[in-house]
């Protein structure tokens, strides 16, 4: 536990300002395709309410994720899972789509990986290397339109 208040710090100490941006995902995988494919596959890892906010976080192969858009798999890909998540006014259920979401994976190894998550249609998501079996400390900081910092994390395991 102490350990991953340590990596929640840490996680906080590296977010610069964090700035709103409008949520498109032109430049994901170099290209403006759709990304609208009816919600997200994969497993939900963590849902909470945070303030308001109801965090849905998903991972799912980049198999998966690439079928889930009609893409084929890039040759030499290292990365091999994605995390999306998406966030709903906890009361209205209407999607919040813009804001800044920075994502930290403690790998099984105990190094880690950083992503600034983009937004897509509905959601935010980036593409990390789970390729280990273990249990991954994810922790992600989110400022969405209504200029509040939250944070969330969670557990997931690779079997």
């Amino acid at each position: 536990m102490k350990k991953l208040a340590v990596l929640v710090a840490a996680l906080f100490a590296f977010a610069a300002p964090i700035a709103s941006f409008a949520a498109d995902h032109t430049g994901h995988g170099g290209g403006g395709h759709d990304m609208g494919h009816g919600g997200h596959q994969g497993d939900v890892a963590h849902e909470e309410v945070l303030d308001g906010v109801k965090a849905t976080f998903k991972v799912m192969s980049m198999k998966e994720h690439m079928k889930a858009m009609n893409m084929e798999m890039p040759k030499g890909l290292k990365e091999t899972h994605h995390i999306a998540v998406e966030f709903k006014d906890a009361k209205t259920g209407k999607a919040l789509t813009e804001g800044d979401v920075k994502v930290k994976v403690q790998n099984p190894d105990k190094s880690d990986q950083s992503r600034e998550l983009m937004g897509m249609q509905g959601h935010f998501g980036a593409d990390f290397d789970l390729s280990k079996k273990g249990k991954y400390g994810v922790m992600c900081k989110f400022q969405l339109k209504d200029g509040k910092v939250r944070s969330a994390k969670f557990w997931y395991t690779v079997k």
